[in-house]
């Protein structure tokens, strides 16, 4: 069929398979020009599928060689409906890993479940024997826990309302918004989802079926950014769950086993996730005109490049006063800052183009779907009946 992008809300509802390919074999492509490294040989990756955690497995295949597995939760395509990103993503990485003579296999399912976890452990057992870096890179909107209770993540701010400017994707206006603050149960809702529980329980689970190295890394992401997003964000429902996952990765590396657990604090980004949370966008589209002016500009690929060959190379692994890897270090430098909330101040609907990159950030959120990529007929029929080679 011929596939055209169909965006609702704050998502694209259909995806492009060669659109997605091409985007895939930028990012192979990107790593395979840097320098190669030593690093962990073989990887889980869990939410392997879009994002940092793709990029994750692209760089630890890429640049050290590693045999990965990844963890995703996507859809092929159904009658008329295409698959999702992350499927043709996985279905490009697969393809392209092969060819190269790397091992590269996935299991689709809910990671939070018990059965997706013994898949995986299984499937580690079998063919890696034990794992040497576990990836937890997984952002889903709620969790359903195996007694069937179910929780559901929210975008709110904790204790009163926040209110600032916020861009209105559709108009391409800048616009005042209020967000209302979580309630007691939709905070512990949020960390229910996205803090650092379900991480624990992967960590424990694969130290009982031995599927873990002793000496093993482990790292998981996280966001901070300026005041402008403290409310939204680091101070906000989200933010208390990121919170988990900080006090997470303490207690995974205080256990006595030799585990090694790291927050990587990243720079702000165009994801389905940030697409939807208020003010963000905006924040980001000011950002990215700072920092592409400045030549300090990163996607996923070059920030995981970085992240695994100079923050994480060797035994001596970068990180602040209080044990977090700080990816977010060109974002946050002072320059960067000042000028972002100078053009914050000033920015109105009239002058919305001059400054803040739009046309940057429309270009992320499209190829997060694959449009927009380079060499790509998107007017011609492709085939979106693909599959993942390892799931055959």
């Amino acid at each position: 069929m011929i596939v055209k992008p169909k965006v609702r809300g704050f998502i694209c509802t259909t995806a492009h398979p060669e659109g997605c390919s091409a985007i895939v074999k930028e990012q192979i492509d990107y790593v395979k020009n840097q320098k190669k490294t030593d690093g962990p040989k073989r990887v889980l990756v869990i939410g392997a599928s879009m994002g940092y955690g793709l990029a994750s497995r692209i760089v630890s295949a890429y640049s050290f060689g590693a045999s990965t597995i990844g963890v995703i939760f996507d859809k092929e395509a159904s009658g008329a409906k295409t698959g999702t990103s992350g499927y043709y993503n996985t279905v490009a990485f697969e393809k392209y890993a092969h060819v190269d003579g790397l091992y590269a296999k996935t299991i689709n399912g809910d990671a939070y479940s018990r059965e997706i976890k013994q898949q995986t452990i299984d499937l580690v057992k079998q063919d890696l024997g034990k794992i040497d870096m576990l990836v937890y890179s997984l952002a889903a909107p709620r969790r359903t826990l195996e007694d069937g209770t179910v929780y559901k993540s929210v975008l709110k701010t904790v204790g009163a309302p926040y209110k600032n400017k916020t861009i209105d994707l559709k108009t391409l206006t800048v616009q005042d918004v209020t967000v209302e603050p979580a309630d007691e149960e939709e905070v512990e809702a949020t960390v229910k989802v996205m803090g650092g529980e379900d991480w624990q329980d992967w960590i424990d689970a694969l130290k009982a079926a031995d599927a873990i190295e002793d000496n093993a890394v482990t790292v998981a992401y996280s966001y901070i950014g300026p005041d402008i997003t403290h409310a939204i964000y680091a101070d906000g429902s989200i933010g208390k769950a990121k919170d988990h996952l900080y006090n997470t990765a303490k207690s995974i590396t205080a256990a006595d086993d030799g585990i090694r657990a790291y927050i990587s604090v990243n720079k702000a980004l165009v994801t389905q996730s940030s697409a939807a949370i208020p003010i963000v966008p905006l924040y980001i589209s000011i950002l990215y005109k700072v920092m592409k002016e400045n030549g300090v500009h990163e996607g996923c690929i070059e920030q995981m490049y970085r992240l695994f060959n100079e923050k994480m190379s060797g035994n001596e692994v970068q990180t602040d006063a209080e044990c977090r890897i700080r990816l977010d270090d060109l974002e946050m430098q002072d320059n960067i800052q000042d000028k972002v909330k100078e053009l914050w101040q000033n920015i109105e609907t009239d002058n919305i183009k001059d400054c803040a990159d739009l046309d940057g950030f429309f270009d992320d959120f499209y190829r997060l779907f694959g449009f927009r990529a380079e060499g790509v007929d998107y007017d011609a029929d492709c085939d979106v009946n693909v599959r993942i080679d390892s799931l055959q």
